[in-house]
Parts: C-alpha cells; sequence; structure tokens
C-alpha cells in the first residue's frame, strides 16, 4: 500500500514542528567560491541560533566536524540544549531538496519520511552521492519508517496546504533531467500515493539564476489554506517580469477544493542582486525563500533597507501572531538559496 493509502500526508509547514533540519557547510572548496567558508559558516551558526530561540534544530554533519560546530553555534548565542547533532556526512549545504520529506498519519500522529532520489538538480553540482543518503540516513536514526518515493524529487519543488493542494514548476518537475520516463500524470500520481495531496497546481518557470530550473520557494508560498504570497517584478525590463506576471495569473485561477479562488498577495523581488564575474549573473534573491517556524517566521534581507522593510511588513501582516525575524542573507544566496533552501522542517 502506498504511504496515502495507509493515512499519511506531508503537513503544512506552518504545523506544529519538532525541530528544523541544516546540513552544516563543511567543504571548504565547493561553496562560495572557497573563500567565504568561514563566513557562511558564521552564518549558518547564525541562522541555527535564530531557529533555537523557537525550536531544536537538528545539524548533519561528519562528527569530526561536531565540536567545531558547537563551537560556532555558542559564539552566535544558539540555545545550548536545542542544538542536536548528527553524524550524516554530506555532499552539499541544500538540506531542504536533499533531506527528508516528512510525512505524518492523520489519526495516530505518527511521523515518517518521505525518501526521493536526488540527483543534485539534474546532475549539475556532482558529487551528491551523500546526499542521496540522507533521508535513510535520518529515518535510521530517529527510528523512523522510511518510504520511497519513486523519482527524483527535491523539497523546494514543492509546497503544501493543509487542504491537500500541491503548488510545483513545470520547469522542474517536468525537466527531462529529473524524471525523463514519468509523464506528468505519472509526477502527479506518486505525489499522490506518497505526500498524501489531491490537487496539483502548476506553475510555468522560476526566476533568473536558479541553479534548481525553478523551484517553487523562491516564487510562491502559502500562509495558510487560503493565502498565497507570489513575487512579482516590477522592473518591466527584467527577465523576471514576465515570467511572475504569468504566475501570478496562474494562481489567481486556482481555486481551493470548494471552488472558492485563493487570496494572492504580491511580494516584490528586491533589486537585482549582483557579484561582478560570478557564475550567476543574477542572484535568484527573493523575499519568498522565508522559513516558518513553531511561532515564527524567519525572513531573508539583502541589504536593501527599503525594499528589505517593505518585504518584512508585508510579511508581518500576514503571520500576525508569529514573530518576524530578518536575516542577512546577500552572501549567502551566491551560492544560489537562502532560508527555506538550508533547511528542512520535522512535523511534530
Amino acid at each position: 500500500m502506498t504511504p496515502a493509502a495507509l493515512g499519511y500526508a506531508m503537513p503544512p509547514e506552518w504545523s506544529p514542528q519538532t525541530a528544523v533540519w541544516l546540513s552544516w557547510p563543511v567543504n571548504d572548496e565547493r561553496h562560495w567560491g572557497g573563500t567565504k567558508h568561514g563566513l557562511m559558516r558564521e552564518k549558518f551558526a547564525e541562522i541555527a541560533a535564530a531557529i533555537s530561540l523557537f525550536e531544536p534544530i537538528r545539524i548533519n554533519a561528519p562528527g569530526s566536524e561536531h565540536k567545531l560546530i558547537l563551537d560556532a553555534c555558542n559564539r552566535a548565542r544558539a540555545v545550548p540544549e536545542r542544538i542536536e547533532l548528527f553524524d550524516h556526512p554530506h555532499n552539499d549545504v541544500w538540506c531542504r531538496d536533499h533531506g527528508p520529506i516528512f510525512v505524518k498519519h492523520r489519526e495516530t500522529g505518527e511521523v515518517a519520511v518521505s525518501d526521493w532520489g536526488f540527483n543534485a538538480w539534474g546532475g549539475k553540482f556532482p558529487p551528491y552521492d551523500l546526499d542521496n543518503e540522507i533521508p535513510r540516513r535520518v529515518a535510521d536514526s530517529l527510528g523512523m519508517k522510511c518510504f520511497e518515493g519513486g523519482m527524483i524529487l527535491e523539497g523546494g519543488a514543492i509546497e503544501i496546504n493543509g487542504l491537500g493542494q500541491l503548488l510545483t514548476t513545470e520547469a522542474v518537475l517536468l525537466n527531462p533531467n529529473r524524471n525523463p520516463r514519468l509523464s506528468r500524470e505519472d509526477i502527479e500520481q506518486k505525489l499522490r500515493d506518497t505526500l498524501g495531496v489531491r490537487d496539483i497546481l502548476w506553475l510555468k518557470q522560476g526566476i533568473e539564476g536558479d541553479d534548481t530550473d525553478g523551484h517553487i520557494d523562491d516564487l510562491a508560498r502559502f500562509t495558510d489554506d487560503a493565502t498565497i504570497v507570489a513575487c512579482l517584478e516590477k522592473d518591466r525590463g527584467s527577465p523576471n517580469h514576465a515570467v511572475l506576471e504569468d504566475n501570478f495569473a496562474r494562481l489567481k485561477s486556482f481555486t481551493r477544493p470548494d471552488g472558492r479562488p485563493f487570496e494572492v498577495v504580491h511580494l516584490n523581488l528586491p533589486e537585482a542582486c549582483e557579484v561582478p564575474g560570478w557564475r550567476l549573473p543574477v542572484l535568484p534573491a527573493s523575499y519568498v525563500n522565508f522559513l516558518i517556524v513553531n511561532g515564527g517566521v524567519l525572513v531573508p534581507t539583502f541589504r536593501q533597507h527599503r525594499n528589505d522593510d517593505q518585504a518584512l511588513g508585508q510579511l508581518r501582516e500576514l503571520f500576525p501572531d508569529r514573530t518576524v525575524l530578518a536575516i542577512d542573507c546577500l552572501d549567502l544566496v551566491e551560492e544560489g538559496g537562502t532560508l527555506h533552501c538550508i533547511s528542512q522542517q520535522q512535523p511534530a
């Protein structure tokens, strides 16, 4: 029987959480051109400390790195008893994509792991063998059941509400670099069978500079069952303008299971973030790459005072019962992602 038939489904991110997972940066040469590694370790410690204000933080890293990680978290004033380290070696830092996607039994509340294949966004950044083992390692460490998803899927490619609806993009899930032998119908059925969803809502593509080919978590996010916040580009000269207008129109056409439309709120992209000579001419900076935690929301900012403040204000209105914290992510986004991309929530 499939996980869905057994009663499992993926909860929305705003559901109560047991912990948030990170995969610590431990490869000096792989990231940030080999020049910002110390800075990024301190940034991960800052993020871990912010999460620890709300809930435990669980970290994948080789055992040989654990003392250095604890020292960094202590310097960042993390809550000590909420830092949990696991001897899980990995290749890269993007835990949203290579980490476990948790599902929860609707009646018993039992949490299990769904283990999907990971191929580094279509084979772009080998090696990824250790990353592909992380979901099974997490399941074994926690003593959880582990269900095979049966296809390539990254966690950043999907966004779920509490009504059995899933947002994704054609540019990722239908890309031949992921599952060339599967049709749209095959992919939808695997999502339904493993994640317990019913409706698959498709946007077309993502923003410039996104190594993932267009993950949904840089484009549009559910903030509750009836509301979607989506990014727009106000600069008509930007290649993102038409793409995001099309996505916004599609979102406005989607309906909830009862036939009522979603409330779709727009959130402007920051001004173009560029690093001369870097492999990404325009960085995929987006305010919708926020992370929801117990009682809080961590929001990426990009040293653009007016734009950052506007985004933070809008998100505070959308999450009135949560503390909204800003995290400077301008250096982090040089490698293609921010807060949501590096994290994966474990439901309670």
